[in-house]
């Protein structure tokens, strides 16, 4: 299986130089990270929420080694949200953190953390809007989920998300799935060894349709992180015999993948949610995006030997 190789190479420094020195990595990169600014991503936000689409926005970036650097992400996202603000599209745009973007690994990481990330949770409620905690490899989990609880005292449409290939994301959701809460649910993008997580895909789907239950059986709001058709299709099942309207759920995808189900999904009157990332810092997220799925490694290898 390539996906555990791409994954350890997202961690290699030597890498990460070959990649980004690649004369055409930076157009194959684009087709996942559309924009390096703010004002690189303005455009793609008003066409996609145009298009009947929301968003949740992702700026890309997670080697953080000082507090000056942890600082620097939290002003990226306020500035992202005055934008926002500017544009008048706080209620269609949420934003996706990365707890270790400010500082969660740092010395003092847990506070840290919590600190820098507050005011982006302030400000995004202020316009209308909301953050969601993504979840990165397990060790930074109860770390996250402790942020998560402690923000949500005071917003309480904090998000967080779950992996369904850990093995104890099932009680995680049991737990979270509670009226008020939002919690997105994905397969799980980092290496994770053995002994917390399933390794084979059927193994993670069987566990992604009882996680996806409970949540839907639950009282919180889930939103259905897969490009899967066949999960799709599960969600709006499972969404049905709950008794769920329409917006009583969202489906979630990546900018860059399967665009046309994106479409098609909230023509059909489904909350549809693209996740958007974009920044400087793009290396970790690209090689995940070509970890999940053999199509995009082939779209990556084929675009390299064209130009060769």
């Amino acid at each position: 299986m390539l996906g555990p190789v791409i994954l350890a190479a997202s961690r290699s420094d030597r890498m990460r130089r070959l990649i980004s020195a690649a004369p055409v990595t930076k157009q194959v990169v684009d087709r996942f990270i559309p924009g390096e600014s703010v004002d690189d991503i303005v455009p793609i936000v008003q066409e996609l929420t145009g298009r009947g689409l929301e968003l949740t926005m992702d700026v890309v970036g997670e080697d953080i080694t000082t507090p000056e650097q942890a600082t620097a992400a939290r002003d990226a996202y306020l500035a992202l949200i005055d934008r926002l603000r500017e544009l008048g599209l706080g209620e269609r745009v949420e934003m996706s953190v990365k707890l270790s973007m400010f500082g969660q690994a740092l010395e003092g990481g847990h506070d840290l953390a919590l600190a820098n990330v507050r005011p982006v949770v302030e400000a995004a409620a202020a316009i209308g809007t909301t953050v969601t905690l993504d979840a990165e490899d397990h060790t930074t989990l109860d770390s996250m989920f402790a942020i998560h609880e402690e923000l949500r005292r005071d917003f309480q449409g904090t998000g967080c998300v779950i992996q369904a290939y850990l093995f104890r994301t099932e009680a995680d959701a049991r737990r979270l799935a509670e009226a008020g809460s939002r919690v997105r649910l994905v397969k799980g993008a980092y290496k994770e060894p053995a002994e917390v997580a399933y390794q084979q895909k059927h193994e993670i789907d069987k566990a992604y349709v009882r996680v996806l239950r409970t949540l839907m059986e639950g009282e919180g709001y889930p939103m259905v992180g897969s490009h899967d058709p066949r999960l799709i299709s599960i969600a709006q099942e499972l969404a049905r015999r709950a008794g769920r309207k329409p917006d009583e759920y969202e489906f979630q995808m990546l900018y860059g993948i399967r665009g046309d189900e994106h479409l098609r999904l909230a023509a059909e009157g489904h909350r549809m949610r693209v996740y958007t990332a974009y920044g400087t810092d793009w290396y970790g997220y690209f090689m995940r995006r070509l970890a999940e799925k053999p199509a995009n490694l082939r779209f990556f290898v084929r675009s390299m030997l064209s130009k060769g």
